[in-house]
């Protein structure tokens, strides 16, 4: 594909604008009712009390439920235990519905006013204002930000920005309601439905192919897919014995292939054209979240394993590394040297703190550590806290500074080298479940949906899911070294 063709299926809708009547197709109709989740005052089944948390500890781990990224359903057919070891999730529940395909159409021009809204010398979201952002004291959107139209309707595991090969900016989005979502984000600050694709389990990864003419996307049902933009149709690529936690795509300069990894202990590695995987590297543990820049990947497993793999030539493990966290990982993402190289990487953990490791560091007890964050009354105290998950962490693609988002329903904006805080948001009403942000760092998406970490009583089914765009430009740059 070349860089300046556009995918048909990012083309679905008209010249009439999102209203259009001939779109009912991506009008995403809410999933059915679960019987487990009637009305928010309905008492919970005799089964699922036993999954309440005790009452909020202070100063202690409060992130009771986080035995991975994919929430944990209070549905007897895919419970999920409530402790700190996911089970194999089983049978679909029976009120995710099954959703459509959109028939799409060749996208219009591309010409966009001088005037952008995610340019860089642009101001919006660096005042508290935008052209359409909340200008209510709602706090589902404190910092006024841009907010996706028709977002998923059950919690959102991942999202991902479509790379810099394709002109304009896509994301797609993973839920628990079984679907990825992809919009068209205009530098107005409009956002458009595109398309969208079904699994017959929640979509816990996603990723894009290097051209943008693929996304791939891994999942509960045990299965990747790899989503064809061009003819928008989803096929199969990827087969584990449990699900599949985490995918990337790897470009490497005498092969290609998808990387999955997953709670069966395995990570693989997979042509798309054929059934059975290129080759298969047992893992210690399930795979609970994984990175990958070439030449290099990292995977973090249950029980705190960590494991450094090189691909060139082909993949191979690289360094097995003791943990720098005392408690369960939850996600890793790598940052680049000057030289744009990937030398190591940031891991969240479920206690609410990050580790800055180098792979190969000059001084490690130096250049290696760690900080505290997501936490309530701030870090710097003696005063009992409460404690979230980091769900989310992710680096500016220019500034190499990096974003973590929790359970707290707050962001933060870091910088590693100056070892310090750029910004914190103001708090949602519900936690930050994932970010990204997009190929030039202009884009910062974040979404807002419940992650299960205070347990099912607090769940409720009548609030609304939210994707967030933030301008990034401005507030991502390092500080100023005295």
């Amino acid at each position: 594909m070349r860089t300046h063709d556009v995918p048909t299926a990012l083309g679905a809708v008209s010249s009439a604008g999102v209203g259009d009547p001939g779109l009912p197709a991506f009008l995403f109709a809410p999933p059915r009712p679960c019987p487990l989740r009637a009305g928010a005052g309905s008492q919970a089944p005799e089964s699922l009390r036993s999954l309440q948390p005790a009452s909020r500890r202070r100063a202690t781990l409060r992130c009771w439920s986080h035995s991975h990224s994919a929430p944990a359903r209070p549905c007897a057919e895919r419970q999920v235990c409530a402790r700190q070891e996911p089970r194999q999730v089983s049978a679909r529940c029976s009120w995710h519905s099954p959703g459509k395909e959109v028939d799409c159409k060749d996208i219009p021009g591309r010409d966009r006013a001088k005037m952008s809204l995610f340019g860089t010398t642009s101001g919006f979201g660096t005042g508290g204002t935008s052209m359409f952002g909340s200008t209510t004291t709602d706090n589902h959107n404190p910092m006024k930000d841009i907010e996706v139209t028709s977002s998923p309707d059950d919690s959102i595991g991942c999202l991902s920005f479509s790379p810099p090969t394709l002109p304009g900016n896509f994301l797609i989005a993973g839920s628990w309601a079984n679907d990825v979502r992809c919009w068209e984000v205009q530098d107005s600050g409009q956002t458009i439905p595109k398309a969208q694709q079904m699994h017959t389990g929640p979509v816990l990864d996603v990723c894009w192919s290097d051209d943008g003419s693929k996304v791939f996307t891994a999942s509960c049902d045990k299965t990747a897919k790899m989503w064809d933009l061009n003819s928008n149709q989803a096929i199969q690529i990827a087969q584990h014995d449990a699900p599949v936690k985490t995918i990337h795509w790897i470009k490497a300069p005498n092969y290609s292939c998808v990387m999955t990894g997953s709670w069966d202990k395995t990570l693989k590695f997979w042509d798309t054209r054929s059934s059975n995987p290129m080759m298969v590297l047992q893992l210690p543990e399930r795979c609970y979240c994984a990175d990958m820049i070439y030449p290099m990947a990292v995977v973090a497993t249950a029980e705190r394993g960590l494991i450094v793999y090189q691909l060139e030539n082909q993949p191979s493990e690289f360094r097995r590394i003791e943990s720098p966290l005392k408690h369960q990982h939850r996600c890793v993402a790598i940052f680049k040297d000057k030289q744009n190289k990937p030398t190591g990487f940031a891991l969240g953990s479920i206690e609410g703190r990050v580790a800055i490791h180098y792979i190969n560091p000059p001084n490690p007890a130096k250049d290696n550590f760690t900080f505290k964050c997501h936490r309530s009354n701030g870090t710097n105290t003696s005063a009992p806290q409460d404690i979230y998950a980091v769900n989310g962490i992710a680096f500016h693609p220019v500034h190499g500074t990096l974003a973590t988002v929790g359970s707290d329903g707050r962001f933060s904006f870091w910088d590693k080298d100056a070892r310090t805080k750029l910004k914190t948001s103001e708090q949602l009403d519900q936690p930050i479940s994932a970010c990204c942000f997009n190929h030039n760092g202009n884009i910062f998406a974040y979404a807002s949906s419940y992650d299960w970490s205070k347990g099912h009583e607090f769940y409720n089914p009548q609030k609304k899911n939210y994707i967030f765009l933030r301008n990034a430009a401005e507030e991502l740059k390092p500080r100023n070294k005295k």
